[in-house]
């Protein structure tokens, strides 16, 4: 069985091979571009933050001007560069006059998610902290900016959540249908479909989540994991072939 197939493909002895990470799905890619985009964006945000300071202080309202002007052109490169169809070949040259390889192939996909995801995120948190300033300068509302920066602040447990979620949606696996057996990767397990008793199913984006029930022979405990992810075509296939409850 070869791990490195994609979702949902069938092959001539009755087996289904999946591969479910961020380069075959849009959930996964989604979560992870928006966890590691909003790390990388709050960091970025206190360095821009920074540096328009030393601009304003060095050379006033032109110094801070100049410093933002400079970060919009870099977040519009950064946009541009993911939009092209040549992303790979622009990085190649940009990465010649410099001490580094330009990445390429999946590299290169989750080097680019990151950087929108900095530049979306980072966005979105400059707006939240800029309508805060605004309305504290102002006296619009009578506790001040602290709903704005507490949503602000509130992006980071959320930036843990998805990337925690993004790792639990990943999977590596195949359905053997003659066999009954399910056989998964990273880590390896195999999971004896005679042995489950009911299968529920819930879906989470292009996921779905099945949750086991184990037989329990001989009031025996029988190993194995709880809560597998597969794409939808699968799960159909193993509750068709288990049984399943609502």
């Amino acid at each position: 069985m070869d791990e490195d197939a994609v979702d949902g493909t069938d092959t001539a002895d009755e087996t289904i091979q999946w591969r479910r990470d961020a380069s075959t799905s849009h959930t996964v890619r989604l979560l992870w571009a928006f966890g590691v985009g909003t790390f990388f964006a709050a960091i970025g945000t206190v360095v821009c933050w920074r540096l328009y300071r030393l601009g304003s202080e060095a050379a006033g309202d032109p110094g801070g001007t100049v410093v933002l002007a400079a970060i919009a052109a870099f977040a519009v490169t950064v946009l541009a560069l993911a939009a092209s169809s040549h992303t790979e070949a622009h990085l190649a040259r940009i990465a010649d006059g410099l001490p580094i390889d330009a990445p390429t192939g999946t590299s290169l996909d989750r080097a680019v998610d990151a950087a929108v995801g900095t530049v979306v995120m980072g966005m979105v948190i400059g707006v939240l902290m800029g309508i805060g300033r605004y309305v504290s300068q102002n006296e619009l509302l009578a506790v001040g900016a602290g709903p704005f920066t507490g949503l602000a602040a509130l992006l980071i447990p959320g930036a843990l959540i998805a990337l925690v979620l993004a790792s639990f949606l990943q999977s590596v696996g195949a359905l053997d249908r003659e066999e009954g057996t399910i056989y998964l990767y990273e880590p390896e397990q195999r999971i004896d479909l005679a042995m489950i008793e009911t299968v529920s199913a819930r879906q989470i984006g292009d996921a779905t989540v099945l949750n086991l029930r184990y037989a329990q022979p001989d009031n025996q405990y029988v190993q194995g994991p709880r809560r597998v992810v597969v794409p939808p075509a699968v799960a159909r296939d193993v509750r068709a072939l288990v049984g399943s409850e609502e």
